[in-house]
């Protein structure tokens, strides 16, 4: 019998990409999955996939940003399923691209709040629900490789994440004693759309003043060397794999890429 069969799993940005590849996963595995998205028509498209597959599953929106909601994701989970074992933080924006003086505040607080605080917010509300049981869990942190070391034109996007990465490690070694088990997942480049992230960028996060600079940069240099790599990258399907590999070996870092060399 599986470890993770008839547990929950709560995975936020789960519609589609590492999220949804991550949720395919760990049903593989026999675990309910919450999906909780930003976009009801991906989450509807991903609830279909799963429900196909046999995999028992709650679509709810979800944006990360806003701490009632996960609070909102959290009871309907609990009702659906019972318990909750797993919290996969995984929804993510890349944020404005472009040299450090063309990204303004409203670009830099919608990655702090997407990447980091979406992060916290998950944790604070779900953690305590995983303790409660007494059964132990998971979470899972992505970050991103970017997070390891820096990268050009994606300044607030490295920051949050290498800001993920250290509030893993730090979460490890706190959890431990409840046995619940904290990674954090560090993808190089994945065939995801991470590099259309303002699809999503909410109104509050614009500058109405002028094109949002995200919105301005699509056809740069910057942006567009973005796009190559994501299209270059890894089928999204090995992550999910890499994942459950991961997490059977215990592992606090969840490489993709052995051989991975910065970005300069």
């Amino acid at each position: 019998m599986s470890q993770y069969e008839n547990k929950t799993a709560v995975i936020s940005g789960g519609a589609e990409g590492i999220g949804l590849s991550v949720a395919q996963a760990l049903g593989a595995q026999g675990m309910n999955i919450v999906l909780a998205d930003i976009s009801q028509e991906n989450l509807d498209k991903a609830e279909q996939q799963l429900r196909d597959a046999g995999v028992p599953v709650l679509a709810v929106t979800l944006d990360v940003a806003q701490e009632q909601q996960w609070q909102t994701v959290a009871d309907q989970a609990i009702e659906k399923f019972g318990k909750i074992h797993m919290l996969v933080n995984n929804a993510g924006v890349g944020g404005d691209v472009g040299p450090i003086d063309t990204i303004d505040s409203a670009g830099w607080q919608w990655t702090v709040d997407v990447n980091l605080m979406g992060v916290v917010y998950g944790a604070k509300i779900l953690v305590p629900l995983i303790k409660q049981h007494g059964e132990g869990g998971w979470v899972i942190n992505v970050a991103s490789m970017a997070g390891m070391g820096g990268a050009p034109y994606g300044s607030s996007y490295c920051a949050t994440k290498n800001a993920v990465v250290a509030l893993s490690e730090g979460w490890y070694p706190e959890l431990k004693p409840q046995n619940i088990h904290v990674s954090v997942l560090c993808p190089a480049f994945v065939q995801t759309r991470i590099h259309e992230s303002y699809r999503n960028r909410q109104d509050c996060y614009k500058n109405n003043d002028k094109a949002t600079s995200s919105e301005a940069a699509v056809n740069s240099a910057a942006a567009a060397a973005a796009k190559k790599a994501v299209e270059g990258g890894i089928e999204v399907e090995i992550v999910g794999k890499r994942v459950v590999e991961a997490l059977n070996q215990g592992e606090l870092y969840i490489f993709t890429h052995p051989n991975y060399r910065p970005v300069t």
